[in-house]
């Protein structure tokens, strides 16, 4: 049976797909882009293609990404693998997460990809929210999976990581891979150095992260690389309600993002 929670009209604006239910959650006009428009079709010459041009386009997506995110409201970054198989029980597992932070009052910001990303913007719109998506331009294409009401797409890695961080009141980190990884040590770094003010980090999955968990206390404490309270920046469930809990919590003593 056809997913009518999917079937909605995409507009696409410059770097944003938006659909109408993103444009009747969001504040501002956020259907157009002059530049998109006054840039169209013109030939690239080959000066495009020279460093201090791509830091223009950088500026360009920094920008961006910061006009379209600017009226998304209270968020949590999900992240998880984009492996996860649609229906498996960790894809059911980041869908009852999103929907649940969803009825918390909470947008949902993911990677906009397929797997666990998917069934978090899934249950987020499912559950009333506003579903985000930040997509990034690989060699293989990675599409905006069709539950994302919201959704910017980047050419570079830090630019949509400083998206992730900067409108989220926290992180929920499911099973994931290289890249999951990547974007949880990502965030305690920049807690532990203080670039931005502490908010929850949130392991999913006690069973899969006990062997990181235990490799940090049991080699990088005992060297010395990184302190007993470092310890603390991470909380891990396996249960969804917790995971609001631990959010509402933090909201409700004035904590916010980046």
């Amino acid at each position: 049976m056809r997913d009518e929670t999917a079937a909605q009209e995409v507009r696409r604006v410059g770097r944003m797909r938006v659909t109408s239910t993103a444009t009747e959650r969001m504040q501002g006009d956020v259907t157009t882009t002059e530049d998109e428009k006054f840039l169209a079709g013109r030939p690239s010459p080959a000066f495009l293609d020279t460093d201090p041009w791509r830091a223009l386009r950088i500026l360009a997506e920094f920008v961006e990404g910061f006009d379209a995110m600017a009226a998304v409201g209270p968020a949590v970054t999900v992240f998880g693998s984009a492996r996860t198989e649609s229906g498996s029980p960790l894809y059911e597992l980041a869908r009852t997460i999103g929907r649940k932070l969803a009825e918390a009052g909470y947008a949902v910001i993911t990677g906009g990809g397929p797997g666990t990303m998917e069934g978090a913007n899934r249950g987020c719109r499912e559950g009333g929210g506003l579903s985000v998506g930040c997509n990034i331009e690989l060699p293989h294409e990675q599409s905006l999976n069709p539950y994302v009401d919201l959704g910017v797409d980047f050419r570079y890695f830090f630019a949509r990581k400083t998206m992730f961080v900067k409108y989220a009141n926290g992180f929920v980190i499911l099973p994931g891979g290289f890249g999951t990884l990547d974007e949880l040590f990502e965030a305690l770094t920049l807690i532990q150095t203080g670039k931005v003010r502490h908010f929850p980090v949130i392991l999913v999955g006690s069973a899969y992260w006990s062997g990181l968990l235990d490799w940090i206390r049991g080699t990088l404490l005992t060297a010395g690389a990184v302190s007993p309270g470092d310890l603390d920046l991470l909380k891990v469930t396996d249960d969804p309600d917790e995971v609001v809990r631990l959010m509402r919590a933090f909201s409700d003593g004035g904590g916010t993002g980046g």
